[in-house]
């Protein structure tokens, strides 16, 4: 099976499931490079995604990952992707919403995949998304007390305006031997 016609098997399988259920105006869909993706307000993330879980037709049982995109000068800063997976039709699709910089909060998916639990840490550690309802949300990788020496503001390594180089005091560094 080509490309072409595995996205044409996806849309055909996905896209009139969901507007049967949601109607016209709450998704947008966009392609690229032979892969569908959902775009969804983040008020209905919950929800689209566990219909998309729950339904017979579609069975998108496998959360495969949470990655986050930092746009720093857009209204809705954070892009959040969802890579989900249907077994039973062999199926990958993305998830995407947005959310703002001054309060970036999204609902967690942790009760619907237990897999969304370190995904999500992970996200907030890096990115300083906080997954309201997450059982355990705290950092993985970074010290809690990761802060600008400065401001005493939490530190997100991927964000855009963190430095190259590090925030000089924030963390100590290895000795040079």
């Amino acid at each position: 099976m080509t490309l072409a016609e595995r996205l044409e098997r996806v849309k055909g399988i996905v896209l009139p499931t969901l507007t049967g259920h949601f109607g016209e105006g709450m998704l947008t869909h966009a392609e690229h490079r032979g892969e569908l993706s959902i775009s969804v307000p983040r008020e209905r993330l919950v929800e689209l995604v566990r219909y998309l879980r729950d339904e017979p037709a579609l069975g998108f049982t496998m959360l495969k990952d949470i990655c986050a995109v930092d746009w720093n000068r857009r209204k809705e800063r954070f892009e959040l992707i969802y890579n989900i997976w249907s077994l039973d039709n062999s199926i990958r699709l993305r998830v995407k919403c947005f959310t703002e910089e001054k309060s970036p909060h999204v609902d967690s998916l942790t009760g619907l995949f237990t897999a969304a639990n370190w995904y999500e840490r992970e996200t907030y550690d890096m990115h300083g998304i906080i997954f309201d309802g997450h059982p355990d949300l705290r950092r993985m990788y970074m010290p809690e007390d990761f802060v600008d020496p400065n401001s005493g503001e939490p530190l997100y390594p991927l964000r855009k305006e963190f430095p190259m180089m590090g925030v000089p005091g924030s963390m100590p560094l290895p000795e040079r031997n």
